[in-house]
């Protein structure tokens, strides 16, 4: 039986749903904004016009006038003076909110994440469907928007961490990648393909072999690499992770944010040991949540949790039979599977960082 609500709970739990209701519309907002080229373009310039961003970026000036307005409202832009006539006033984007939103090489880009959340409620009929049938939904009704928003996410890390902070973490792994014989990777769900090229160009004696099972993250990521130069050292194969046919001696073996979504956690854990030579090392990257279940969770549950509920669980559901992990995989959930795997242990590596946490794998 439910408690009785007081008149102050009740109206804390309204305050605060209204509260969210405003934060998701500044997350499409800013979707809108960065998909079509209005933060750069206020970036570019000291001030601007409705009519002049809409020219600037071949859209409509009503629109861009609404949403200009939206975005003074929600604390986004600035207004230079909001009793001038509607065509006249100037809109400015302040100068601690261009980085975040338009400097796709530095590690505080956030902009992605509301390309990110777009994508992940883009399935939503069929979501709520999954979840009165128990079936899942696959990857690729998702679309471009989550597939894009979680390369453009990740990628200035992959670009600039993988190699100077991330595997010297690994004992022996940098120095065998470093070395003057040439060594091999393999990424397991490699996506975009920026794990591969942040990689092969930290290292340049290493060949990359990245694996994906999304056609179309696999035509993304070639794409990515032929645009990085990179294609005499990195090869993307459009191949399930958990397929016992997949061969090779790899001196690393990676898998980063994708253990969680899988079906058959197990199974690609066990080719990844199969993948690792007697003296290759698996790297497995994921979500940085807490070790239990607790009311509060902690700093990051929230939105893993969110990402959980609309894409992960529903999309691991996809195949039958699944063990059905979530975005929250714990580190003794990964321990079990490494287990069953044939992992002799499972290491949480010494790396500070908000989102993820690094695990090593001993073959």
């Amino acid at each position: 039986m439910a408690r009785p609500a007081t008149d102050d709970t009740q109206e804390q739990f309204i305050e605060g749903l209204l509260e969210a209701v405003a934060g998701a519309f500044t997350v499409f907002g800013v979707y809108l904004g960065d998909q079509l080229g209005y933060y750069d373009a206020l970036a570019d310039a000291e001030s601007l016009t409705s009519g002049e961003l809409a020219a600037r970026t071949d859209t409509t000036e009503r629109y861009a006038r609404e949403w200009l307005e939206q975005q003074t409202i929600a604390d986004v832009v600035e207004v230079d003076d909001e009793t001038a006539p509607p065509l006249e006033r100037r809109f400015t984007l302040p100068a601690g909110h261009v980085e975040p939103l338009t400097d796709e090489d530095s590690l505080e880009y956030v902009a992605p994440l509301a390309q990110l959340v777009a994508g992940a409620v883009a399935p939503v009929r069929d979501v709520l469907d999954a979840y009165r049938t128990g079936s899942g939904v696959p990857y690729e009704a998702y679309g471009p928007d989550l597939r894009e928003g979680q390369a453009r996410i990740n990628r200035s890390s992959f670009l600039q961490l993988l190699g100077t902070e991330w595997l010297p973490a690994m004992d022996g792994v940098h120095e065998r990648l470093g070395d003057d014989k040439p060594a091999r990777v393999a990424d397991i769900g490699c996506g975009a393909a920026y794990s591969c090229i942040g990689l092969a160009r930290h290292y340049p004696n290493v060949e990359v072999d990245g694996f994906d099972l999304d056609e179309a993250s696999v035509e993304l990521a070639r794409r990515n690499v032929s645009e990085a130069g990179l294609e005499d050292r990195i090869r993307i194969h459009h191949r399930d992770a958990s397929d016992s046919g997949l061969e090779g001696t790899y001196d690393l073996v990676m898998a980063f944010e994708c253990v969680h979504d899988m079906s058959d956690p197990v199974g690609a854990l066990t080719t990844m040991r199969r993948l690792a030579d007697e003296d290759g090392v698996v790297l497995v990257v994921d979500e940085r949540v807490g070790d239990a279940f607790t009311t509060e969770g902690n700093d990051v549950e929230w939105m893993m949790y969110g990402w959980s509920i609309l894409h992960c669980l529903p999309v691991g559901m996809t195949e039958q039979p699944t063990t059905a992990t979530g975005t929250v995989m714990r580190t003794d959930t990964l321990r079990t599977y490494a287990e069953r795997a044939g992992f002799d242990g499972l290491e949480v590596l010494p790396i500070e960082n908000f989102f993820f946490r690094f695990y090593r794998l001993d073959p």
